[in-house]
């Protein structure tokens, strides 16, 4: 009986111990737990963040390109070939720049983006293309403003579809 009476203390302290460990467990459990749900709500509104910042970022590149803003860039006095690929070169270096936002985007509002791109910029060649050899500056823009509101609002169109869309994702 003597050897046993030696381990009393011990048997007494981690009597005493155990709820205080198991309490201390219970603690830092519960608070992995919070910090893991709060670093998945910012992971989740960042993204949020990231997908409507992108949405207002095509937005702004659609107006960009509009046929209405387009024709107010650039000198007066070039000539119409040159106007023409300093637009192209525009359109696509900013196209280009804004690029990385289809991670964030839905793939058919991203196609809907390209094909408005695309369409204008064929817009641009087929007036240049239907022009008599002589046409000036101001003819070759009042035209190609012209054949864009003959044709579908594409770029209305699209940013339009974005507008839905972002009102979805928020």
């Amino acid at each position: 009986m003597a050897s046993f009476s030696g381990y009393l203390p011990y048997a007494f302290a981690l009597i005493i111990a155990i709820p205080f460990l198991v309490l201390l467990r219970q603690f830092v459990h519960s608070y992995i737990t919070l910090k893991n749900q709060e670093i998945k709500l910012l992971s989740v509104k960042s993204n949020s963040e990231n997908k409507a910042h992108s949405y207002e970022r095509m937005t702004l590149f659609l107006e960009r390109i509009k046929p209405s803003n387009i024709i107010q860039k650039f000198d007066k006095d070039l000539a119409v070939h040159e106007f023409i690929f300093l637009t192209e070169k525009t359109i696509n270096e900013e196209f280009d720049y804004n690029s990385s936002q289809q991670l964030y985007i839905t793939k058919s509002s991203w196609k809907n983006i390209v094909d408005s791109k695309n369409a204008l910029i064929d817009l641009l060649h087929k007036t240049y293309d239907g022009l008599s050899g002589n046409a000036d500056l101001e003819e070759f823009k009042t035209i190609f403003i012209m054949n864009y509101m003959e044709g579908n609002d594409y770029i209305a169109a699209t940013i339009e579809d974005l507008r839905r869309e972002i009102l979805i994702i928020t």
